[in-house]
């Protein structure tokens, strides 16, 4: 809103109103904004939550501690939400397309998750919303993120061309300019990958054949994949958010990690001179995570051990899908397994354990582990490292992640 305020206010030649147009200054606006929304509305929320007795049920696992996080407040994923939201719709373009897409996802999974933490608490349900229902909510965001990437004319990825070219048809306004600006705009199914041509894949070559069926079945084959991966990291975000602090911090580095990359290449000079795909539009994308960067450090100061809320379904679900989608959007979903490395050993260990558990069990009569206990943070809880260490170490892993998904994007 403020955006379009300083835009009207600008035209009458007012002091400052012209930084707004610029997506660094407004990306600072939104983290310092969302990091005051959640260190001071989020301390009076907790006071709310613990006054309705929004507390946390927790089953005795066994584990040291875990006890003592009985009653911590839960839900706490709404501060978190609207620390992102608030700051969003103050500075960003909200008419963007990509910002669109994500105050939906942001809004859909944080209502998804609140239901199921809502049937925990208030109905004493555990088990809390059906994993079928939850999953429903999952794919019906990737089939409409898929389906939006598949049918809005907003949503391009602009060819490789000679820079000087574009700058030039950017500042004409003839139809001629236009024409020659349009041809560099292209509907694709491209995305980033290391170890290909330009870091280039496109999906179009898991489709055995051409034609004008194949254009289309290109795209069910994309909106197939965006689902899988919406579903797969909002889960594992899910499975993450175990121990204090863990899946906030975790977040907060990959969230930086997409930051930087949408604003490369989300800027044309910057995209030209690292030879990434530049896609028109995403640069507004930043603000976007600069506010979830904000939230989520801001988050951390009552998350870090020993927790004081802890961000429940209504977060981790919300967080995950951000990332997930977010990185569709700027097409590097692909780079997902090593970025969001962390979510994808969670949610790997609880897959083995459960599978070796039900083979042995069928073969022997008797249910055998291969973690002391999944997740598999979890597991080495069991071995005895103190909640602290184990979260300190798993940010070290994810800063080292992040790393490595920066460098990829120059190996080719």
């Amino acid at each position: 809103m403020i955006y379009y305020l300083a835009q009207f206010l600008s035209q009458f030649n007012i002091p400052g109103m012209g930084m707004f147009q610029y997506i660094s200054f407004r990306s600072g606006l939104a983290v310092i904004t969302s990091l005051a929304i959640s260190l001071l509305f989020g301390k009076r929320i907790i006071r709310y939550l613990q006054r309705k007795q929004i507390g946390e049920e927790v089953r005795n696992l066994g584990l040291e501690g875990q006890m003592q996080k009985k009653g911590t407040p839960t839900m706490g994923g709404i501060i978190i939400i609207l620390s992102i939201l608030i700051p969003v719709l103050l500075f960003a373009d909200i008419k963007n397309i990509y910002v669109i897409i994500m105050i939906v996802t942001t809004v859909w999974l944080g209502l998804v998750g609140f239901a199921d933490d809502y049937i925990k608490v208030f109905r004493k349900n555990k088990k809390g919303l059906s994993g079928n229902l939850k999953i429903l909510g999952q794919v019906s965001l990737g089939l409409f993120v898929g389906l939006t990437m598949c049918i809005s004319p907003d949503i391009v990825v602009r060819e490789k061309a000679p820079i000087a070219n574009i700058e030039i048809a950017d500042t004409l306004s003839n139809s001629t300019a236009q024409t020659d600006l349009s041809t560099l705009n292209v509907k694709t199914t491209k995305t980033t990958i290391p170890f290909f041509k330009n870091n280039e894949f496109d999906y179009q070559y898991l489709v055995p054949f051409k034609g004008p069926w194949a254009q289309k079945l290109v795209w069910v084959v994309f909106v197939v994949i965006v689902i899988f991966i919406v579903t797969a990291v909002s889960n594992g975000a899910n499975l993450t958010d175990g121990l204090d602090g863990l899946a906030t911090g975790v977040s907060a580095i990959i969230a930086t990690t997409l930051g930087a990359i949408a604003y490369l290449g989300g800027h044309l000079i910057y995209a030209d001179y690292l030879n990434i795909m530049y896609i028109p539009g995403t640069g507004e994308l930043v603000i976007f995570m600069s506010a979830f960067i904000g939230a989520a450090i801001g988050f951390l100061w009552y998350n870090s051990y020993p927790a004081q809320v802890f961000m429940g379904d209504t977060g981790s679900l919300a967080i995950g899908g951000i990332i997930a989608v977010f990185a569709i959007l700027i097409r590097k979903e692909l780079l997902i397994p090593i970025l969001c490395g962390v979510f994808f050993i969670e949610t790997l260990s609880v897959m083995i354990q459960v599978t070796h558990f039900k083979r042995t069990k069928r073969k022997y009569g008797v249910g055998r582990r291969i973690f002391l206990m999944s997740p598999l943070h979890h597991h080495y809880q069991k071995k005895g490292y103190p909640e602290s260490k184990i979260v300190t170490r798993f940010w070290i892993v994810a800063i080292i992640l992040a790393v490595i998904t920066v460098v990829t994007l120059k190996i080719r």
